[in-house]
């Protein structure tokens, strides 16, 4: 549950919080104070207890499949770009129609990536045989083979269930793992 609160960004957590404050207040409202106020309630008024409930529940729910819900970009994070099953980035040119795939050169160092994946704990959600890393939350980069422009971009902005590491690693660190990942799914 926590690696899902990480993802999402601030306006959608803050969109959950303002929802279930709202649905607490009426739970809090409707189990304390109106009871005290009217010894029978809801009384006469059941049916508009239960409308009123009906509707946070419907709100609640709401907010919740809405506001939570993962891009459907994918990976890309940037208008127009997606990356590719093979893990090469491309961006469409909206004025020519025509696509460019590119892949830049690592520029990290892979020895000091192996590290980062280690301390990071990337392991826990990917799979990745050269790190001895089995986990099945996230895709499997043996299969991926990611570019390394996609690992940094995906690390640094997280995106697709992926929380964001760009606030807790330094640009060096995320271009060491991009490196070391790149480096350990050549084919």
């Amino acid at each position: 549950m926590p690696r899902v609160l990480l993802a999402l960004t601030g306006g959608q957590k803050l969109g959950i919080a303002l929802t279930a404050a709202a649905f607490i207040a009426f739970a809090l409202l409707s189990s304390f104070v109106l009871p005290r106020r009217d010894i029978n309630f809801p009384g006469r008024r059941m049916w508009l207890f239960i409308v009123v409930s009906i509707v946070f529940f419907a709100g609640m729910m709401t907010a919740m499949i809405t506001l939570a819900k993962e891009s459907e970009e994918g990976e890309g994070h940037e208008a127009g770009t997606a990356m590719t099953e093979s893990g090469r980035t491309e961006t469409a040119n909206t004025e020519t129609g025509k696509t460019a795939t590119t892949e830049a050169a690592p520029k990290g160092d892979a020895s000091a990536g192996k590290q980062v994946f280690a301390s990071a704990g990337c392991g826990g959600c990917h799979t990745l045989k050269a790190a001895g890393a089995e986990g099945n939350v996230g895709p499997n980069l043996d299969q991926l083979k990611p570019a390394y422009d996609a690992v940094v971009d995906q690390v640094t902005h997280g995106g697709g269930g992926m929380p964001a590491f760009g606030d807790q690693l330094s640009d060096e660190q995320i271009q060491n793992v991009a490196a070391y990942v790149v480096a350990s799914t050549k084919s």
